[in-house]
């Protein structure tokens, strides 16, 4: 057996280097999307912004914009250093998707974008709306009426369908979340406190996209929006890249040879994760070095990239369960279009136990006062692989990196939704 498709099934934490990393602009060029398609989505996202500043007076002081603080964390970066041992040199910054406005994830940047745009499209193919209105029109009981004859329907394991339920909900389409067995109690109640109607399956990720593909197929004014396939969705989680640039710039931070950016995302289908990859490769070229982190017993995408079957295996065909603490990550057959995009630009994955999560979290809280869902506090299990396995060092060797200048930021991807009560029962979590 190889021996990485060996230490996946026994669940074993690991590194696994890519083999197909290229030069980023060559790996780029192979593309059908580039960075003229960020560029349209960042321009229609700047377009809503008055809409999104009424509707959700939360996003005022960014101007109708959904952005998450970036935070350097040098007591986060003390503890792994020393309690997980992890000789990490340079800076570690934490980007908080956790705090996104309106669902606190990341799936607000690919989820709320891609419902955006098809309301967008609806409403100027109808003659109600040109690019050239105040989008804040949207708001008006008008829109609300005209899209409430349409659905929106998206399988989840909890925050794509959150940021999509909230969003279309807002505008007036009638919602569908087809929620597989991981998802969290808390976030189905708090979508059916927005009028979204939730469909709640026994089996798992793969099955509930299954299961909403059909169901909205069967409805001519039903939209899809396909976590495993959507170009759209990954062009929203792309846009990130350029507001993370901006960020940086703001606080002084160099990305060049010298200063090598490392980038650690946790990872379930590949969505999210891919956008954010992608949209770092165009800014940043070779100087951006991203490493998506998954659980143990739901590796999906590195089982893909791995063996080069993508989505034509999953987890449970190398005897894996796929079910894991990390209910945002439990998902066992990764985006196929995600690993085609990510084969010459990813450097690598790392898994994590689900008991990490719990240790991570608490780290984070305890030495920066920051609240971060589980699977979100995968990403700090990057960088401790980095500097931990064999494979990682090798890595920094290859690639002759000034380390002592490198800035490692962990994309926390969820969290602020999170209830008190859940919070508490987290920090009380030892497996």
């Amino acid at each position: 057996m190889d021996p990485i498709i060996e230490k996946l099934s026994k669940a074993q934490p690991m590194l696994w280097i890519n083999p197909n990393l290229t030069a980023a602009e060559d790996a780029l060029n192979k593309l059908s999307i580039s960075e003229k398609d960020t560029a349209e989505a960042e321009a229609r996202l700047e377009r809503f912004a008055p809409y999104i500043m009424l509707k959700f007076p939360q996003t005022a002081a960014s101007g109708g914009l959904i952005e998450s603080p970036l935070t350097e964390t040098p007591a986060m970066l003390w503890r792994l250093r020393h309690e997980y041992g992890a000789p990490i040199e340079g800076t570690l910054y934490v980007k908080r998707d956790c705090d996104l406005p309106i669902s606190g994830s990341i799936k607000a940047r690919g989820g709320i974008y891609e419902v955006l745009k098809h309301a967008e499209t609806l409403a100027i193919n109808a003659g109600l709306l040109k690019e050239s209105d105040n989008y804040a029109v949207l708001a008006e009981e008008r829109f609300t009426k005209f899209f409430s004859q349409y659905s929106v329907q998206v399988a989840s394991t909890g925050n794509l369908g959150l940021s999509i339920g909230v969003m279309s909900a807002a505008l007036g389409f009638r919602t569908t979340v087809h929620m597989s067995a991981d998802a969290r109690e808390w976030k189905k109640a708090l979508l059916r406190q927005k009028g979204v109607t939730v469909i709640e399956y026994p089996s798992d990720y793969s099955a509930a996209v299954e299961r909403g593909r059909a169901a909205s197929a069967a409805d001519p004014m039903s939209y899809f929006v396909d976590d495993e396939n959507s170009v759209d969705l990954f062009m929203g989680y792309s846009v990130a890249a350029s507001r993370l640039k901006a960020q940086l710039d703001a606080a002084g931070v160099t990305i060049d040879a010298q200063h090598p950016l490392f980038v650690y995302i946790p990872c379930g289908v590949g969505g999210g994760p891919g956008g954010v990859t992608f949209g770092l490769k165009t800014i940043f070229g070779d100087n951006a070095h991203v490493f998506f982190v998954e659980p143990t017993l739901a590796p999906c995408m590195v089982l893909g990239m791995a063996t080069g079957l993508d989505n034509k295996i999953c987890v449970q065909d190398i005897g894996l369960s796929g079910k894991t603490e990390a209910d945002g990550l439990a998902v066992g057959r990764a985006s196929g279009f995600v690993g085609k995009v990510m084969r010459g630009l990813l450097s690598g994955e790392v898994t994590v136990e689900d008991a990490k999560l719990f240790d991570y979290m608490r780290s984070l809280i305890e030495s920066e006062g920051l609240f971060a869902e589980p699977s979100a506090c995968a990403a700090f299990a990057g960088p401790v692989g980095l500097y931990t396995y064999e494979e990682g060092k090798a890595y920094m060797r290859a690639h002759g990196l000034n380390m002592k200048n490198a800035v490692h930021i962990a994309w926390a991807t969820g969290g602020s939704l999170v209830p008190e009560y859940e919070r508490e029962k987290y920090a009380k979590t030892h497996l």
